[in-house]
């Protein structure tokens, strides 16, 4: 082995099996790039990005850690989210939900049962 060498198991590295998942169409409105890292609260994104917000409560892309998707200027498609694992308590981003997931659906009138 070489020092800093990374060896995988041979085959494919599945990521977050078995946690809830949803897909939802985005479109960059500014004028531009918009780029979100792997673990960024997707509720909480750039305002410029258009998209079903209340659906991506407590969700983060769905994407190798340390990645990013970018959205360029226009740019629509759709991405797949994976939901927050653990407690599902958010602090930081834009400073919206700064707590209990759970809570802030119930205080915010989001408690109704989102299609995923």
């Amino acid at each position: 082995m070489i020092p800093g060498e990374l060896q995988s198991a041979v085959g494919d590295i599945e990521l977050n099996v078995g946690m809830p998942t949803v897909s939802v169409k985005v479109e960059n409105h500014g004028d531009r790039p918009i780029q979100i890292g792997s673990h960024y609260h997707f509720y909480e994104v750039n305002d410029a990005l258009h998209f079903d917000r209340d659906a991506t409560l407590g969700f983060r892309l769905n994407i190798a850690a340390g990645t990013a998707t970018r959205f360029e200027p226009g740019q629509s498609r759709t991405v797949e989210l994976v939901s927050f694992g653990g407690t599902q308590t958010i602090y930081g981003f834009q400073g919206k939900v700064m707590g209990s997931v759970a809570a802030f659906k119930q205080t915010n009138g989001l408690n109704k049962d989102v299609e995923r």
